[in-house]
């Protein structure tokens, strides 16, 4: 990854984890917290693309991994990230835009889904069955209708942020600052400014030419008198 996609993936995480933890978790709502970290890879991922994505992921699942109060154990949520944001990032356009609501919203619902079931499916494997006592359709339903009332306000600036970051002037090195490049080369050296310098050219000659006649005008006259 870049070095500008390092730093604002850092900075959209680190903010998105701190609100999630210090007020979304703290107003009790029924069933599930809203994943504003979910919504936050799912944004990135589908500017970024699919490997992008999973570093995204697992960095940021990482990070609520390691985040006080975290109860569970290292790495269960890194991995459900990780999982999430590969799976987000094989839908990114060519471009990284997407021409409708539609997509991006039930990319939420199926990762709201799919991450709870995946957490719960690994939280089973290492022994914990929390899922079972709170209700895992409980969990499921909450999940993706938080996510779902939330990812509005969410998904579009995170993808903003991410393009206007990779269309950063100073460091885009791809096939469009080549074509920039080729561009303001054809401008400077091709048909634009020689026409100009063309067209200043006849206009002299016309000039020249209309004195000399002017001139001959003249001799012929002194001549017949």
């Amino acid at each position: 990854m870049r070095v500008n996609r390092i730093l604002l993936s850092s900075a959209l995480v680190v903010v998105a984890l701190v609100i999630q933890v210090s007020v979304l978790a703290r107003l009790h709502l029924p069933g599930a917290v809203p994943d504003l970290l979910l919504l936050t890879v799912l944004g990135l991922a589908m500017v970024y693309g699919h490997v992008g994505g999973a570093l995204v992921g697992f960095g940021a699942g990482l990070l609520a991994d390691l985040a006080p109060p975290a109860d569970h154990a290292a790495g269960r949520y890194a991995l459900v990230l990780c999982v999430t944001g590969y799976f987000a990032g094989l839908i990114r356009p060519e471009n990284g835009r997407l021409k409708s609501a539609t997509g991006p919203m039930a990319v939420v619902v199926a990762a709201a889904v799919g991450s709870t079931l995946l957490y719960a499916g690994v939280g089973a494997l290492v022994g914990d069955t929390a899922a079972r006592h709170v209700g895992l359709t409980s969990l499921l339903i909450s999940a993706a209708l938080y996510d779902l009332l939330l990812a509005p306000f969410v998904v579009p600036g995170v993808m903003w942020l991410a393009r206007r970051a990779d269309n950063d002037p100073l460091t885009e090195t791809g096939p469009a600052a080549k074509a920039g490049d080729i561009s303001s080369g054809w401008l400077s050296s091709g048909t634009g400014l020689r026409i100009g310098s063309q067209r200043g050219g006849l206009g002299a000659l016309k000039a020249k030419a209309r004195t000399r006649s002017a001139r001959v005008g003249r001799i012929k006259g002194v001549k017949r008198l």
